[in-house]
């Protein structure tokens, strides 16, 4: 079974209620139950973590690896802007498969995410619908992808 972490970054928890001429009213809550249905129609499993602290989503990737889970599905949010740390510690989890997504179209507000480069792919601009389109194109990934995970299972 397919097992992949959904890391939401800073400023995500507070979805619904913030800004929702920009990210919608769907509230963060709303979002996790749709995201889960979606990864139970995809027979896989999805582990979610909000967090505001950079630190907190490397400890969070790295566990993961450990772990060996599959893949990482993430909206950096605040992080896309200074998240050379967190780009760097994607970059250093070999074998963990990295789809990025974000509810607006960042790249038309004049914005670049620094993660974008260590990402198979990135999702935007569909709002809730980017991580339903992101967790389908992930899922998709890792199954096309060879199976060079046995490396760092423990």
């Amino acid at each position: 079974m397919t097992r992949i972490l959904l890391i939401q970054g800073a400023n995500m928890a507070w979805l619904g209620k913030r800004q929702p001429e920009l990210y919608g009213t769907v509230a963060a809550a709303e979002l996790d139950a749709l995201v889960l249905e979606r990864a139970k129609a995809l027979g896989c499993t999805l582990d979610i973590l909000y967090t505001h602290i950079e630190g907190e989503a490397i400890a969070a990737l790295y566990s993961a690896h450990d772990r060996g889970l599959d893949g990482l599905l993430m909206n950096p949010a605040g992080f896309s802007y200074s998240g050379y740390a967190l780009r760097d510690a994607i970059l250093g989890c070999a074998g963990l498969a990295y789809v990025e997504v974000h509810m607006t179209n960042i790249e038309s507000r004049g914005m670049r995410s620094a993660l974008a480069g260590a990402a198979k792919g990135v999702i935007a601009g569909f709002g809730a619908q980017s991580y339903l389109l992101g967790l389908e194109a992930l899922v998709a990934l890792v199954g096309t992808e060879p199976a060079k995970k046995k490396a760092h299972k423990r």
